[in-house]
């Protein structure tokens, strides 16, 4: 397992920031979902999602929302003008219109990584049904068709096919996501979309009520213009 890998400085390209305003965001249409951006409509959804323990465990905070009021402060990080910094969707059901999940780039500066990094939240009683990986693919391929500028990043190398690192041509755009391994449902999306696998490492659960337990991680990574 690695753990602090090494970071090598790279030519590549990035989505144009500020991203484009959510209001003028075009929704992604799957053959079951409608990804959209994120409005004030969405907070009721939103925080039933974010009240389910088994979602919220595999959360960087690992617990429910308290109230209604830290729904609104996680829903704000999408909306203007935060949206500028965010890629971010609402997730529903074509069928019926129902709130089903979200995902996106959520952050606001890139993580642990370096690269932009993917990630996703479904409802409970959804899963098992391939809408996550419906969502991962649709989401791929409106994320690849962003507006691109030129930029240089220090990432991990390990992301990087061959360790390459400040060369005249530069290196291909990637996407990342990190996965805990005991999340299987989610190890087996990534290898469904077509990430690549490229480093497992263990860490301590440092979230508050996890008493530091060790747990293990994994990294992957999608290139530019891979087919989802």
């Amino acid at each position: 397992m690695a753990s602090n890998p090494s970071k090598v400085k790279v030519k590549t390209t990035l989505p144009t920031r500020p991203f484009p305003p959510a209001s003028e965001r075009p929704r992604i249409i799957t053959e079951r979902l409608t990804i959209r951006p994120f409005s004030q409509d969405d907070l009721e959804g939103y925080h039933e999602l974010r009240r389910q323990p088994e979602v919220m465990i595999y959360t960087s905070v690992g617990r429910i929302d308290l109230d209604l009021a830290e729904t609104q402060e996680k829903l704000n990080l999408f909306l203007p003008p935060n949206d500028a910094n965010t890629y971010n969707f609402a997730v529903y059901l074509s069928a019926t219109g129902e709130f089903i999940g979200c995902g996106g780039v959520h952050k606001t500066n890139f993580g642990w990584v370096g690269w932009p990094e993917v990630g996703y939240m479904f409802k409970q009683e959804h899963w098992g049904r391939g809408y996550a990986t419906e969502f991962v693919k649709g989401f791929v391929k409106a994320w690849w068709k962003l507006p691109r500028s030129l930029a240089k990043l220090e990432v991990d190398a390990l992301s990087v096919e061959g360790g390459g690192g400040l060369g005249e041509d530069g290196v291909p755009e990637q996407l990342s996501a990190m996965v805990e391994s005991k999340n299987r449902a989610s190890m087996n999306i990534m290898a469904k979309v077509g990430f690549r696998q490229f480093k497992e490492w263990e860490e301590a659960d440092n979230r508050p009520g996890f008493g530091g337990v060790p747990v293990i991680l994994s990294g992957f990574v999608l290139s530019l213009g891979d087919k989802a």
